[in-house]
């Protein structure tokens, strides 16, 4: 169940428990107890298009009883803990160093009379009231610690007048071409570096265009939020915003807890018998997995990381969309469960691995306590998926939607604990456990309505990919949108591209033949079959009793000071290249005393003197064995 997905169920059981309604699993059906009527017709289908999610959020829950228990509010004097999750990312932060990986930016540009006391005032009523906004984590004796600024310690909100920077064009502001400064300062504003050691982890800045236009840019630590609370947060924002703006005092219910009494609950809790019974599950489920999942790279995968990235943005058409979410209410299924099996099926063909594993984030609110604070909650579990080709799809599916419901049950485990217990193969080249993450978000777009304000998402640029392949694909306005990001140090974007387009290819061919065995499900898009068919009309006539050194023999007398091969700057002809060849061949014949058919290992970078070498060796009589540099040591042995 993805992050939206449960705050969506969280959302729907808090309303029917406020109706009096009860619902509760029995077995693999759902149940419901209410008064007559007391459910409308929209209601009603509500549940039905949500079956699924409920019944594995209900199942989740009859495992975490003992979690449910109300989280004590700590006194003010009481010593803070770093939750799991922010311990791990902290410790990520250290081995990174001052850099933007965590970073949650976040632009939006405001058209209209923008009353910019009334923003001050907003932002620091939140900040006032989320105490997550003003922490920091100063380090004593090598461990982190939890610190909190007052709030007259804290810039709440800086103002840059950049009228002077634009063209004072009207109408849509087009970033790019009426004022590239301006998306230079939200740039820069998102990629700064915010330090864990002394903070300030939340920033914002008004840049002012126009009397009628302007742009905030938001930027927080992830230490701190996570995707729910960045909606939180906005939500929050626009109704203080709009009350302010009109004189009023915003009217929010008093929060019941602070994260940082989360965070103190979550050490106390999950630890003994608790622990070890969630912990009993994920070794007996990832403990023989593979570490790592081999995708076929463009570039040889660095010794670090460097999270360098980029994205790849497309939407499915609405019809499309239409077909998968039908599919899924069809088989019982959700949403997520279906994309999930079909990404497992194009990593399995790419990799040719049939097990392997794709990490999900998951929202990992199961109190209603924590429904509406900020900070870091998000924990990430790991879908190992088994893949059998001879299955059908949607035998496969019902093995998915297993997999995810037995993962809900025992989602309380931090990810960094996880690793931990298991003690997986580590390297700095690479994520632990997994490789590629998948994320589905239900109407990801926030509410950005404000009374006398048009108010428009703006795109931040500077991509960074926190691992190998990450597939977002948010669902809105009937339509699946989907964001490929990919680590730039491995992928090409054309090798993304085709990615991204063979998988919508495997969707289709899954609605339309969902009984059809995994390994004859189609994957090739129409350009691909119409290039290979290309390629594969070879026919020519060649002569048959020559050889390719003879051939080229009979260039080299025909056109002598033809071009024959070009890399970068250099230029060799024909001639020029068969005297080099065949200084190579006599080489090989005296000191190798080379025979018929020789296998002969060349490794060379792509060059002319790669090409020298192959005709070399075909002209000594040998058979050139290509072996690129590249590759590991070990193995390029393997090959010798």
């Amino acid at each position: 169940m993805t992050i939206t997905q449960n705050q969506q169920i969280v959302s729907l059981m808090l309303r029917l428990q406020n109706m009096g309604c009860r619902i509760w699993a029995e077995d693999d059906k759902l149940r419901i107890r209410t008064s007559k009527n007391a459910l409308t017709a929209e209601l009603k289908q509500e549940i039905q298009d949500q079956k699924a999610d409920i019944l594995a959020f209900l199942k989740a829950a009859k495992t975490q009883a003992v979690s449910t228990a109300e989280i004590p509010a700590l006194s003010a004097d009481s010593p803070k803990l770093l939750s799991f999750a922010q311990q791990r990312l902290w410790l990520l932060a250290q081995l990174q160093g001052s850099s933007a990986t965590y970073n949650m930016p976040i632009a939006l540009q405001l058209n209209g009379n923008l009353n910019i006391d009334a923003l001050h005032s907003s932002l620091a009523d939140l900040l006032n009231r989320h105490e997550s906004l003003r922490m920091y984590f100063p380090t004593v004796a090598g461990q982190p610690q939890v610190a909190i600024r007052s709030l007259d310690e804290i810039a709440v909100l800086t103002v840059q007048d950049c009228r002077e920077l634009g063209t004072g064009n009207k109408g849509e502001l087009d970033l790019d071409t009426q004022c590239p400064n301006i998306q230079d300062l939200i740039d820069a504003h998102a990629q700064q570096h915010l330090d864990l050691n002394t903070g300030p982890l939340f920033k914002a800045k008004l840049l002012q265009l126009e009397e009628q236009k302007s742009v905030l840019a938001i930027n927080m630590h992830h230490i701190i939020s996570d995707g729910w609370s960045m909606g939180v947060f906005l939500r929050e924002l626009w109704q203080a915003y709009t009350a302010y703006s009109q004189g009023k005092t915003p009217n929010f219910a008093p929060l019941p807890i602070q994260y940082s009494d989360y965070a103190t609950w979550q050490r106390h809790w999950l630890q003994g018998e608790v622990l070890e019974k969630q912990i009993n599950y994920w070794k007996h489920q990832l403990g023989d997995a593979s570490p790592l999942l081999e995708l076929p790279t463009d570039y040889p995968r660095p010794a670090r990381q460097s999270y360098r990235g980029d994205r790849y943005i497309y939407a499915l058409t609405p019809e499309l969309t239409a077909a998968v979410n039908a599919f899924s209410q069809q088989q019982g299924v959700s949403l997520y469960m279906t994309l999930l099996a079909t990404l497992s099926i194009l990593l399995s063909r790419y990799s040719r691995q049939e097990d392997l594993c794709i990490g999900s984030p998951i929202a990992n609110r199961t109190h209603s306590q924590t429904e509406g604070l900020i900070g870091f909650f998000v924990n990430t579990l790991v879908m190992r998926q088994q893949i059998k080709l001879e299955l059908s799809f949607i035998e496969f599916l019902q093995q998915t939607r297993q997999t995810c419901l037995d993962a809900y049950v025992h989602q309380d485990v931090p990810f960094d604990v996880l690793v931990e217990k298991l003690r997986p193969e580590r390297s700095m080249s690479y994520n632990p456990l997994f490789q590629v993450m998948f994320t589905l978000e239900n109407n990801a777009s926030p509410d950005l309505d404000l009374s006398g304000l048009d108010t428009e998402l703006l795109g931040v640029k500077g991509a960074i990919a926190k691992f190998d392949l990450t597939l977002l694909v948010t669902e809105s306005d009937n339509q699946l949108n989907c964001s490929w990001e990919y680590a730039t140090d491995l992928f090409e974007r054309g090798t993304i591209q085709r990615m991204a387009e063979q998988f919508t290819v495997l969707l289709k061919g899954i609605i339309d033949h969902p009984h059809q065995s995994i390994n004859t499900l189609p994957l090739m898009t129409a350009t691909e079959l119409l290039q290979i068919q290309r390629w594969n009309q070879t026919q020519t006539d060649y002569p048959q009793d020559k050889t390719f050194v003879d051939l080229f023999a009979e260039q080299v007398a025909k056109n002598p000071h033809n071009i024959a091969v070009v890399f970068e700057s250099e230029i060799l002809n024909y001639q020029q290249l068969n005297q080099k060849a065949n200084q190579l061949a006599h080489y090989l014949l005296k000191n190798h005393q080379i025979q018929p058919d020789t296998l002969i290992g060349i490794s060379v970078e792509r060059s002319l003197e790669m090409i020298i070498g192959l005709l070399g060796i075909l002209k000594a009589g040998g058979a050139y064995v290509p072996i690129d540099p590249n590759y590991p040591p070990e193995r390029i042995q393997f090959m010798l």
